[in-house]
């Protein structure tokens, strides 16, 4: 794997957000993005009933598109990612904590950031290697690159499922971009073993003034979370996707 970029195939994919729950949908939100709203949750029929009400609506949402893409397989290493994981269950549980009441374990084993994975791999039986991680607005790239290097360790295929969901209100003064509930899964393969290859390479940014002004961070209010981003990227066949989160400038583009 090399230090300046990393590149990969596709060989299959999934997503779910609440009103956007077909291939078909999701194409056409692509063509045209829209706000997701905040109701709704998958049936994640494929789990078994008693693990399937541990998990939240963005717990649910993740391991919907973690099935559908994986599609039966074991033995697949997982890479789950997502920017704030279970923060409105953190909070609650910082609630009670702050009036002195005991806190859930159930809670609390729920709240972690690798819930998701954990309860994928208990209800599958599957003791395959998976990682749960995040990295702030970079949190999809650098999940990527975990992705990439095991395949460069000789992983046939990786599952990457980014997944997020509203941000808890008492946190909404860090708010830096319109926070959208929404799941999705790449399973990823050596570059060239699927249709099409994805190239995703980074440099230092500098600042975001003078000529490097127009490539900005997409934040503020209104602006799309990146992990979306990402996914608009890939879902309406662009050639590129260039961002800047901080002082790293990221790069996506497609093999023509």
């Amino acid at each position: 794997m090399r230090t300046n970029g990393v590149s990969f195939s596709i060989a299959s994919h999934a997503a779910w957000a609440p009103g956007v729950t077909s291939e078909a949908a999701w194409v056409e939100w692509a063509k045209a993005p829209f706000l997701i709203g905040e109701s709704g949750e998958p049936l994640v029929h494929m789990m078994p009933a008693m693990l399937r009400r541990r998990a939240g609506a963005l717990g649910k949402m993740a391991l919907e598109v973690a099935y559908c893409c994986l599609d039966g397989r074991l033995d697949v290493p997982t890479v789950f990612c997502s920017r704030h994981g279970e923060a409105a269950r953190a909070v609650l549980l910082l609630a009670d904590l702050a009036q002195q009441m005991p806190v859930s374990p159930t809670g609390f084993a729920l709240a972690v950031h690798n819930a998701s994975a954990g309860l994928f791999s208990i209800a599958r039986g599957d003791r395959a290697n998976h990682i749960a991680l995040a990295a702030g607005c970079s949190t999809v790239e650098n999940a990527v690159i975990e992705a990439c290097g095991l395949l460069a360790d000789g992983a046939d295929k990786v599952l990457l499922v980014a997944y997020d969901g509203g941000f808890p209100p008492v946190f909404a003064h860090f708010r830096d971009c319109a926070e959208q509930p929404h799941a999705w899964a790449w399973l990823m393969a050596p570059a060239g073993a699927g249709a099409d290859v994805i190239r995703l390479s980074w440099s230092a940014a500098g600042p975001a003034t003078g000529p490097d002004a127009a490539l900005a961070p997409d934040c503020g209010p209104d602006a799309m979370p990146a992990s979306l981003q990402v996914l608009r990227f890939y879902l309406n066949g662009a050639p590129a996707l260039e961002r800047v989160a901080g002082l790293q400038r990221w790069r996506w583009a497609r093999d023509a």
